[in-house]
């Protein structure tokens, strides 16, 4: 029998995480597959703050909306990030995947798409919800699937979750 991670890419998988539901969905996605690949996986958030808006794991790192990010916004983010992926893989069960955490700022697509560079394949979650959302993809994954410059898997949401 051949061995299953020799047909395919020797680079790490990189999946995108902000600590959301359908987020939570492509890590584990992204898990098992490098577990399957015999690769090693990296977990990339990319982090923005404006007073207005907040996303992902940054409520982490943010007292207060009108004082900005902390000085170590990097350090929480990536401890969320950690956190949250070791969470998963202990769900999982089985042999632990090596991780590395990537947190930059910047726009999501972006982050990812250079974070991507060398790897064998890029995961992302879907954002779409409602009757339309579900044929459509996010803006980080429209971007994402677009742009990228390997292969690109798109978890889709899980419809029959209950709504948060």
């Amino acid at each position: 029998m051949a061995d299953p991670a020799a047909h395919h890419p020797a680079g790490p998988i990189v999946v995108g995480t902000d600590g959301s539901p359908q987020a939570r969905q492509a890590v584990t996605f992204a898990l098992r597959e490098a577990r399957l690949r015999a690769t090693g996986l990296r977990a990339v958030c990319a982090y923005e703050y404006t007073p207005t808006r907040r996303s992902g794991f940054e409520w982490t790192a943010t007292a207060d909306p009108d004082t900005g990010p902390v000085p170590q916004q990097r350090d929480l983010v990536a401890q969320a990030v950690a956190d949250s992926v070791a969470e998963l893989q202990e769900q999982l069960g089985g042999p632990p995947v090596e991780v590395e955490v990537v947190c930059e700022p910047g726009r999501p697509a972006q982050v990812l798409l250079e974070a991507s560079k060398g790897a064998g394949l890029l995961v992302v979650g879907s954002r779409g919800s409602g009757a339309w959302g579900r044929l459509a993809l996010g803006s980080t994954s429209t971007e994402v699937v677009h742009h990228a410059r390997l292969p690109v898997v798109v978890v889709p949401a899980e419809h029959d979750a209950a709504p948060s």
